[in-house]
């Protein structure tokens, strides 16, 4: 692509598929609103869609790793799972999991912790619920979760999801777009389209405003009441 805007002011029409590597934590209820975009595309035939890990809890971790216990956090049994499936069932298997557990997660506000709200996931998914055991009894994928965690942050400098890698996960990268509400109708393939002519431009390296609408998530809805009855306690 050499220019982003066709001749009535849209951008141009793609001629391949992309193959991207869309990098998630479950926690993020940004990332779960772009990945619902991410799934529209791939459905719209836009792109093809890979599922990488990135810990936003290990990210903001301010001990020495080796004190991290990953059975204690919030979101990192569920980036095992979704490893596990992954490696063994394969992409799409895991992306049916992520939509599952952010289902219920973020609409249903069933507790990522509980062993009974992945395992529920796995099974709506259609994959078998023992897989959540299969995972966390198993130290090979949190050191799983740790390298690709550490991979994508030392190649791409990430610090948070959503992250979106071109090239099935080995070229550039942008974090985001971040989305209150995802796209719908025709602007979700437009928007593509103007995202991945500025991820492909060498120059240009960030764009951002003010977050002034939430999500319209349960979770969100929830998140917010909680605050503001924290802040009328304390002024109280």
């Amino acid at each position: 692509m050499t220019n982003p805007h066709g001749e009535e002011g849209g951008p141009l029409p793609s001629d391949t598929t992309e193959v991207v590597r869309f990098n998630f934590d479950i926690l993020c209820p940004w990332c779960y609103q772009t990945s619902r975009w991410v799934r529209d595309l791939a459905e719209r035939g836009e792109i093809t869609v890979g599922w990488g890990v990135f810990s936003l809890e290990i990210q903001n971790f301010a001990k020495p790793i080796e004190e991290f216990e990953p059975e204690r956090a919030r979101g990192v049994p569920a980036l095992r799972t979704a490893l596990a499936v992954r490696d063994a069932v394969g992409e799409d298997a895991c992306g049916a999991f992520y939509a599952a557990a952010g289902e219920r997660y973020f609409q249903r506000l069933e507790p990522l912790h509980e062993p009974a709200t992945l395992q529920g996931a796995l099974e709506e998914a259609g994959l078998d619920p023992s897989w959540y055991d299969k995972a966390v009894g198993d130290p090979a994928t949190w050191e799983q979760v740790r390298a690709e965690h550490d991979e994508l942050a030392s190649q791409t400098r990430s610090f948070g999801v959503p992250t979106i890698r071109l090239d099935a996960g080995a070229g550039p990268a942008i974090f985001g777009p971040v989305f209150s509400e995802p796209p719908a109708g025709d602007d979700v393939v437009e928007m593509w389209r103007h995202v991945l002519w500025l991820t492909r431009y060498g120059s240009f390296h960030e764009l951002k405003r003010e977050r002034d609408t939430g999500p319209d998530l349960p979770y969100w809805h929830r998140v917010q009441a909680e605050r503001a009855a924290q802040r009328a306690a304390s002024a109280s």
